[in-house]
C-alpha cells in the first residue's frame, strides 16, 4: 500500500509527464523517487476532461518499475488511446490526472460456477483471458455501473472479446486483484485517494 504522500507524488509525476511531453516532446526521467517508486507495480493512468473520460491506459501486470510504468502510462493515456485524439497543450488546464496502483492478480481456484460468490464489489478488480483475448475491468467500474458480481464478470468477458458466459468456461482464466486510487480534486489542484465507489475509466 502506498502511502497519501507517495500517491501524491505519484500523479504529480503523471502530470509533470504529460506536459511536458504533449508541450514539448519531452520524456522526463525521474529522479530522487520514494523507494517503492523502484518496485515492478501494475498501474493505470486516468485523464478527464471536464468530467468526461479523455484517456486511460496502463499496465495490468508488474512488469516496470513503478516511476517508469507511470512515466509510459501517462504518455500513452495523452497521446495513444486509441478511442481518443492526442491531448492538446490548451486542454492540459481542463484535465484531472489519476492514477491507479493495482496489487499483482491472482487467479481463482474455486469452480466458476461459485465466482460470482467470490467476487467482491467495489474491491476487487478482473482479468477475464481465453487464447489472443483479454480484457480488465477496474475495482470503480462495478458500483460506477451498478454492477452485480456476475454482471461484473459477465462485463470484463464482453471487454475482452468473449461472450458474456465465457468466465464459466474452463479455458477461461479468470484473475482478481485490488487498488489504490490518488486523483487530483481539480485540475492541477490537490491530490486525493479516492474510494472504490468512485468514478474512474475501468478499461483497457
Amino acid at each position: 500500500m502506498l502511502t497519501l504522500e507517495e500517491g501524491r507524488t505519484a500523479v504529480a509525476l503523471a502530470r509533470e509527464t504529460l506536459t511536458n511531453y504533449i508541450t514539448k516532446k519531452k520524456i522526463i526521467e525521474p529522479e530522487n523517487l520514494p523507494p517503492v517508486f523502484a518496485e515492478k507495480r501494475g498501474v493505470f493512468v486516468t485523464l478527464h476532461e471536464d468530467g468526461d473520460l479523455r484517456g486511460c491506459i496502463g499496465y495490468p501486470q508488474p512488469v516496470l518499475p513503478l516511476g517508469k510504468a507511470i512515466v509510459d502510462s501517462a504518455i500513452n493515456a495523452g497521446s495513444r488511446d486509441p478511442r481518443f485524439p492526442k491531448v492538446r497543450a490548451e486542454e492540459l488546464g481542463r484535465i484531472e490526472v489519476e492514477v491507479t496502483i493495482l496489487t499483482q492478480p491472482e487467479p481463482y481456484t474455486d469452480p466458476k460456477k461459485k465466482l460470482p460468490e467470490l467476487v467482491q464489489i467495489g474491491k476487487d478488480g478482473l482479468i477475464v483471458s481465453r487464447g489472443p483475448y483479454s480484457g480488465l475491468l477496474l475495482p470503480q467500474v462495478a458500483p460506477e455501473w451498478g454492477f452485480d458480481s456476475r454482471e461484473f464478470l459477465s462485463q470484463t468477458c464482453v471487454k475482452a472479446g468473449l461472450s458474456p458466459d465465457a468466465w464459466l468456461d474452463e479455458d477461461t482464466e479468470v484473475q482478481h486483484f485490488q487498488a489504490q486510487i490518488f486523483a487530483e480534486v481539480a485540475p492541477e489542484r490537490e491530490i486525493f485517494e479516492k474510494s472504490f465507489t468512485e468514478r474512474g475509466c475501468g478499461t483497457v
